[in-house]
């Protein structure tokens, strides 16, 4: 803790901020929410988390659908141990699934942004980690939101879930292309997409280690090599 702000200093505060809208079905609702219990518990990102600095992150786990829908499932925690990952895992784990009605990727931003700075602790790294299977429809204009992420020095990281069961409009939109041009911002921000349930998991696990590693994706994640 320090002695001047009185938070508690750690190597990442990370937001997690996962789409619940009307779009997400439930078994989309499911697969999210189960990668991140799954990676959240992994070796790989208890390693990662050791491995800082100082040893520990705060997170939060929240979903969001229209502008006045944010709902943490998990609030801030700090976790530093296996044991505080596996609860913090747990308690995502068991919050109820609900459904909201629009896409307002924007507020889910500005929300974000506002938990990282009232919360209790200091980091020189703030992430905010947003998933979505669509793009805005309603809320916050998307270059508000930003703005404001990029005045608190906060990177805003995407994860867009790709799946077949789109509608013809969302299938229409290149939603990887759609997050790199109007969600993502920040220093080393970056894209990640996920099209099936494996590569969902895999697509969170790796994403989580390197926000919290302090790293970039390769090339060949990023689809820039074959």
């Amino acid at each position: 803790m320090t002695a001047q702000t009185g938070l508690t200093e750690v190597d990442v505060e990370l937001v997690l901020a996962v789409d619940i809208s009307h779009s997400v079905d439930e078994e989309e609702a499911r697969r999210q929410r189960e990668g991140y219990v799954a990676a959240l518990a992994s070796p790989e990102v208890i390693d990662a988390i050791q491995g800082g600095p100082w040893g520990r992150i705060a997170v939060t786990y929240v979903e969001w659908a229209d502008a006045r829908l944010q709902r943490p499932a998990a609030d801030w925690a700090l976790i530093d141990s296996e044991e505080a990952a596996l609860a913090f895992a747990a308690q995502v784990a068991a919050a109820p699934l609900e459904k909201g009605s629009y896409t307002a990727i924007g507020a889910a931003i500005d929300d974000a942004v506002t938990r990282i700075e009232t919360n209790a602790y200091s980091a020189p790294r703030m992430i905010i980690d947003i998933s979505g299977d669509g793009p805005q429809n309603q809320g916050l204009p998307l270059d508000v939101a930003r703005a404001r992420a990029d005045e608190a020095g906060i990177t805003v990281n995407g994860l867009p879930v790709i799946t077949e069961g789109q509608t013809l409009l969302r299938a229409e939109i290149n939603l990887e292309g759609y997050f790199q041009d109007n969600v993502v911002t920040g220093p080393s921000s970056f894209v990640l997409p996920a099209r099936t349930e494996e590569e969902f998991r895999q697509a969170i696990l790796r994403k989580l280690v390197l926000e919290i590693a302090g790293a970039e994706p390769s090339p060949v994640e990023l689809g820039l090599l074959p």
